[in-house]
């Protein structure tokens, strides 16, 4: 089975069905190929060998190392997922085939669910309520812009891991599930959750997939009764953060990286899956299932979700200020400092 990734994000299945028996090829994003250009059609006479040599020729480089990262992601974020799942003896689904997987930050939650924690660790003096702003602020600049700032998810990055850095893993366990009952349980979109629910009660397998790191994503499925989470993993030994990630930040390829990997592992048809999400940064993960959905969605997602005949579900009664997303920022008059600025210097 072949997933082909085009220049504008999309992918193109050209197999009915995937399963854990068909090997994963993922031919990554070429630069120089047209957005138009969503689906590659073969021309008369042209074989596989063509194919292949005309990829070549758009990418000769082969992928880039981010490209590399976000595949390292994907693979280290769904085994594990499936490994959490085997330590806890989950039970098998119904349905063995279908499954359904829920972006987190502003479709099952909210706002930012790493703000919503940067506030607990403030009350617990980790560091003040005014050192929000920072992160508050791309928060902002990304929902109003749709798009990732590169330099701000690697300044979030390097920050976020220089706190966890030497810290047990069950610290960040313990926090987050403190955290998590006191300012995000009521964060919870009631419509995203009954939509989980839904897939729940047919007998499918429901997964969280996250930028949010792995054991604060695990824990929000586990409130909410799901299957598990696919989230952003840092690396660990004996039970201690290393400070170092296994790839990158699950976002944007990433997460459909997870998503195929995850299928792949537990043998479901993407054809029968389902995906939720609010932004267009994860039309590759979208574009990877049978049926998209777009919950609250940006701009950009609403119209491209229009144009492909995608369902689109809105939960919020203030379009303008869903739209930029912050809303949980702004009330609480996060206006200096920030938390990717400032977690690596208060680690004591």
């Amino acid at each position: 089975m072949e997933v082909r990734v085009m220049s504008n994000g999309g992918f193109q299945t050209p197999d009915d069905d995937v399963t854990a028996d068909e090997p994963v090829v993922i031919d990554l994003p070429v630069s120089d190929v047209p957005d138009e250009d969503m689906v590659e059609t073969s021309r008369p006479g042209e074989d596989k060998r063509d194919k292949r040599r005309k990829r070549r020729l758009r990418n000769p480089l082969g992928p880039s190392d981010a490209e590399v990262r976000a595949s390292v992601a994907g693979e280290a974020s769904a085994d594990a997922a499936i490994a959490l799942q085997v330590e806890v003896g989950a039970s098998v689904p119904l349905d063995l085939t279908a499954a359904a997987f829920f972006d987190v930050d502003n479709t099952m939650v909210q706002g930012a669910s790493i703000i919503h924690f940067a506030r607990g660790l403030a009350a617990r003096k980790y560091f003040t309520s005014g050192d929000l702003a920072q992160f508050a602020w791309q928060q902002i600049k990304f929902r109003v812009s749709g798009k990732e700032n590169s330099e701000d998810v690697a300044s979030g990055r390097e920050k976020a891991l220089s706190f966890i850095t030497g810290r047990p893993t069950s610290e960040l366990r313990m926090l987050g599930e403190e955290i998590y009952d006191e300012l995000i349980a009521d964060k919870i979109w009631p419509g995203t959750a009954a939509l989980a629910q839904m897939h729940l009660d047919a007998g499918q397998q429901v997964w969280l997939v996250t930028a949010t790191p792995l054991e604060l994503a695990q824990i929000i499925a586990e409130r909410l009764g799901l299957t598990g989470a696919l989230g952003t993993v840092a690396e660990s030994k004996d039970g201690v953060f290393t400070g170092r990630l296994v790839g990158d930040i699950l976002h944007g390829l990433g997460k459909a990286h997870a998503v195929r990997t995850l299928a792949v592992r537990e043998g479901l048809n993407l054809k029968r899956c389902t995906a939720y999400s609010d932004s267009h940064n994860d039309v590759p993960m979208l574009s990877l299932v049978g049926t998209a959905v777009a919950v609250n969605p940006d701009a950009d997602l609403r119209e491209l979700a229009k144009n492909r005949g995608w369902e689109i579900r809105d939960f919020r009664t203030g379009r303008k200020a869903a739209k930029i997303g912050v809303p949980t920022a702004l009330a609480l008059g996060a206006v200096g400092g920030g938390l990717a600025a400032v977690i690596g210097r208060r680690r004591g």
